[in-house]
């Protein structure tokens, strides 16, 4: 039999742990490797994030409305557009007539309007001065589209996509593509090209803003 001595005992039941003070600086040399590898990775997205050029972050404000059953329709600016710009006078609004809907480009860069939904309806955006109909002809815009009014009494956006510039105010036009019920609110909310979801409320048949 093997005689265990007392030094051996003492060798097999004695374990240590690591000094404090060396833990600590393991610790912290753990966590500065670590830091630099996020540091570096980090720094590579960010330069290529700035290369890029503008920024994404869009700001679309929805001022007020002009959705009143009246022959003319106000606009962003305070002045009336031309008779008929509304539909008519008729109590209720119905399939055909138009609402108009005041919005300011508050982003630094400027943003492309897409779809707009309005009372459960999907309007899209058809540049109506290249098409010749304009706001108050017999045609009108094309029912279940928009336009976009820069100015009075009927400058209408002349381009291809709903583009709001940088600080740009401009009203909404909408032909109805369903009847509305006066006194009802209705969500209105706009897309922009970048998938940005702006949202309001408008009350049919009043004014605001």
């Amino acid at each position: 039999m093997k005689t265990t001595t007392l030094k051996q005992k003492e060798l097999r039941t004695s374990h240590k742990a690591v000094a404090p003070i060396i833990a600590t600086l393991l610790m912290v040399a753990i966590a500065v490797v670590g830091g630099t590898i996020i540091f570096v990775f980090a720094q590579g997205f960010f330069s290529s994030s700035q290369v890029s050029g503008t920024p994404t972050i869009e700001a679309v404000k929805i001022l007020g409305y002009d959705a009143r059953a009246v022959t003319a329709l106000q606009a962003h600016d305070g002045n009336l557009m031309l008779a008929g710009s509304a539909g008519n006078s008729d109590p209720n609004k119905e399939q055909g007539e138009r609402v108009a809907i005041y919005l300011t480009n508050d982003s630094v860069q400027k943003v492309v309007l897409g779809e707009v939904s309005f009372g459960g309806y999907i309007y899209q955006y058809i540049d109506a001065s290249a098409t010749g109909l304009g706001l108050y002809d017999g045609a009108n815009i094309p029912q279940g589209n928009y336009t976009v009014l820069t100015a009075t009494p009927d400058s209408l956006l002349a381009k291809g996509a709903g583009e709001l510039a940088p600080g740009q105010t401009a009203t909404i036009v909408l032909d109805l593509d369903s009847d509305l019920r006066i006194g009802r609110s209705s969500q209105f909310k706009v897309t922009t090209s970048n998938g940005n979801v702006f949202v309001g409320t408008v009350s049919v048949g009043q004014q605001s803003g």
